[in-house]
């Protein structure tokens, strides 16, 4: 999910995204733990898009 993506959600959208998205990256996690990934950069797209998400929630928080 790209930046300009994030910044068009409102911030309940957001919540339920970041919700979402550390899930599967926790299942993903687990998963590549039990055996490896046929793509492991998807965790750290996963991984990029939650700080991502976090970050944006944070910045509206301060506003």
């Amino acid at each position: 999910m790209k930046q300009s993506e994030i910044k068009e959600l409102s911030v309940a959208d957001l919540q339920e995204k970041l919700s979402e998205i550390k899930k599967s990256y926790a299942d993903l996690k687990m998963a590549h733990a039990i055996s490896p990934l046929e793509n492991p950069i998807q965790l750290r797209s996963l991984r990029r898009t939650v700080a991502r998400i976090a970050t944006e929630l944070t910045k509206r928080e301060l506003q």
